[in-house]
């Protein structure tokens, strides 16, 4: 029986119906939502990235900026920069677009800025508040893959899911963010022995590995709901980091590649700016 599929555009449009409302309440009560975009460098993927975040935040009702810089910008003045924004009250979400080029140092960045604007979640503040018990601002991903198993019908509670990979970005927090749901989580790695066997535990496997088709369906437990975060290009097209079609004919559900996860991101990087911004949920 081939696996339900976990739309994550038709999820994502859902959630982005309910913020443009909520932008349209602040607009009304006077608070104009302002997203800005720190982007140093030519980085191709990083320039579409950025191109897409602000084709929606205008189609939602957010106001955005964004900040160019080239890469030979010194460490000081995008530090300066990003001080400069997290002063200005106009402006309530700020995001600085990774990787920064050699030899910026992303973590000195992301510290100049005031956690309360750091709408990717990334800043060591907002890391700690989410290791915690919860924070308002947790990272966009993991916030999104919670959101797919949330309206995908996924009851965490005494499940056992599985992270492959241990990211800052993704592995880690998601994997916390699984605890707070009163799942048992076990976060794979490189060094993890016999890992399809530890996946084949799984309810709930998060693949984060960035492989493409690592996983297939040898990995997987029956019926188990899989993740795929993997963004990979193999041959002119995008493919995940788990094999499609052997792990739908195992899994229960299954996100696609693309439209699952990625979509997802988007959506929760605007939810985090009105967050920001003062809307209440």
């Amino acid at each position: 029986m081939a696996a339900i599929l976990i739309d994550g555009k038709a999820i994502a449009a859902d959630i982005q119906e309910h913020l443009a409302t909520e932008a349209a309440r602040l607009r009304g009560a006077g608070v104009i939502p302002h997203l800005s975009v720190v982007l140093v460098g030519d980085d191709p993927a990083s320039h579409t990235y950025v191109r897409s975040k602000v084709r929606t935040a205008a189609r939602l009702g957010i106001d955005s900026r964004d900040y160019v810089l080239p890469a030979s910008s010194p460490e000081a003045e995008v530090v300066a920069l990003v001080r400069r924004l997290s002063e200005d009250p106009g402006v309530h979400g700020i995001l600085v677009q990774s990787p920064l080029p050699a030899p910026l140092r992303f973590r000195t960045v992301l510290d100049a800025l005031d956690p309360r604007k750091d709408v990717d979640g990334l800043h060591l503040y907002n890391m700690g508040a989410l290791m915690a018990g919860g924070t308002a601002m947790p990272p966009c991903t993991p916030a999104g893959i919670l959101e797919l198993l949330r309206r995908s019908g996924t009851d965490l509670r005494g499940k056992e899911a599985v992270v492959v990979g241990r990211s800052d970005l993704v592995g880690k927090p998601v994997a916390f963010l699984l605890l707070h749901e009163h799942a048992t989580v076990t976060v794979c790695h490189s060094r993890t022995r016999d890992l399809p066997a530890v996946c084949r535990r799984a309810d709930v496997l998060v693949v984060a590995a960035g492989r493409a088709g690592m996983v297939t369906g040898e990995f997987i437990k029956p019926g188990a709901v899989v993740i795929d975060v993997g963004i990979n290009r193999v041959e002119g097209r995008l493919v995940g980091d788990v094999d499609f079609g052997s792990a739908a004919s195992v899994a229960g559900a299954i996100t696609p590649v693309p439209g699952g996860v990625g979509p997802m991101t988007i959506t929760m990087l605007m939810k985090n700016t009105l967050t920001a911004a003062g809307a209440a949920w």
